[in-house]
């Protein structure tokens, strides 16, 4: 079965390391059936350390030592005591995908980045330090940037004041473009929970015309690859919680397909 949402379905955050995998390749794919022929869309990834005792936190050791609680004497094995080791947990090396796309007539410049958020990005720590360097090297390097957040979990990088945006248009989820011979101007896409997710220009060179990124098409081909449907229950609040009004429209969503 489909989701029973008409755009992005917010029980999916808690799939969403499947969800953004899928949605990465999905993507490259989509694009390279639109890009010129000189043109390929190839997913890259940026590696950092992510510490096991929580992503709040803003800096991270290279190891963390851990005390073991009640002392107990040395095992004995054939008659000869056994020194106990120091447990040490390691953090864990972790991973942020995202697509390049290359202009192969020009020894493969990178032309566009397009990222799709996740918690790393959004979180204090050395995920989100080294993919805010990214931003301000894509800039210097005049190289186009497209954000995709459909993450209502954690704060979006300052791409944009949210001052800066209208109310009404201050959305659940958003998708920015930064053309990077325009580093001053920002494209905003707006999403709403209860709408479906837009077509987003995605560009290429400054003499190219633009090529649609078609994201419900995407989040409908995760959806359904993935089985997500057998795994979901509609019967319980999803995570993070929706905002009151967002909450009731879900119920009766919910309710009017039997999925609650």
């Amino acid at each position: 079965m489909a989701s029973p949402f008409p755009g992005m379905d917010p029980y999916l955050e808690r799939y969403w390391g499947d969800v953004h995998a899928s949605f990465i390749i999905y993507a490259r794919d989509q694009l390279n059936s639109h890009l010129p022929k000189d043109l390929r869309a190839r997913v890259e990834e940026r590696v950092f350390v992510e510490s096991a005792t929580g992503l709040e936190r803003s800096m991270y050791p290279d190891i963390r030592i851990v005390e073991r609680g009640k002392q107990t004497p040395p095992p004995v094995t054939n008659g000869v005591a056994v020194a106990e080791p120091l447990l040490i947990q390691l953090d864990e090396q972790g991973t942020q995908t995202f697509i390049e796309i290359l202009d192969t007539s020009s020894g493969k410049r990178v032309i566009t980045v397009i990222e799709v958020l996740s918690l790393s990005n959004k979180l204090p720590g050395e995920g989100q330090d080294k993919y805010l360097q990214k931003q301000r090297e894509l800039r210097e390097a005049r190289v186009s940037l497209v954000e995709i957040d459909l993450l209502r979990a954690g704060r979006r990088p300052p791409t944009v004041p949210l001052e800066r945006l209208p109310p009404s248009k201050r959305t659940a989820y958003q998708a920015y473009v930064r053309r990077g011979w325009q580093p001053t101007t920002l494209e905003v896409y707006p999403i709403p929970l209860r709408e479906r997710l837009p077509a987003i220009r995605i560009p290429l060179r400054e003499t190219d015309a633009d090529v649609p990124l078609d994201l419900q098409a995407i989040i409908e081909q995760c959806y359904r690859n993935s089985g997500y449907d057998e795994d979901i229950d509609y019967t319980v609040e999803p995570d993070p919680l929706l905002d009151p009004e967002d909450a009731a429209w879900t119920a009766e969503l919910l309710r009017s397909q039997r999925r609650r």
